[in-house]
């Protein structure tokens, strides 16, 4: 299983009508036969899956992805867990669609707010 960066871009959000293509994500994953993340391969893969937030004025936040059977999959970003041993997790929800450039995927912040990110590129 290879895996893949999927580039997001802010489609749309709270004071972001117009999206801002500023505000990104870059998520390694490991996609199925049919596009989606790959929960078996996440689990297998002794290296974890990178991630990167990107946003104007800020220095990139690292991270990496994980999976939970009950949750699905988020981000931990331990550089924003200033006031925890518990990185916050941002949570992101593919649909059911495959992962490609074009389609949608929801984000929510650890304080619950939703932002809707387009898939840009797959590299």
């Amino acid at each position: 299983m290879a895996k893949v960066t999927v580039m997001l871009a802010l489609a749309a959000g709270p004071g972001f009508p117009e999206g801002s293509p500023e505000h990104r994500y870059e998520i390694e994953l490991g996609l199925d036969p049919t596009g989606r993340p790959d929960a078996a391969a996440w689990a297998a893969d002794p290296e974890p899956w990178r991630a990167r937030r990107i946003r104007p004025g800020a220095e990139p936040l690292r991270g990496d992805v994980q999976h939970d059977p009950d949750h699905g999959w988020s981000i931990r970003f331990f550089e924003a867990a200033a006031d925890s041993p518990d990185a916050p997790e941002t949570r992101f929800d593919c649909g059911p669609d495959p992962v490609r450039p074009g389609e949608h995927v929801t984000v929510t912040e650890p304080d619950g707010t939703a932002f809707a990110y387009r898939v840009v590129g797959i590299g």
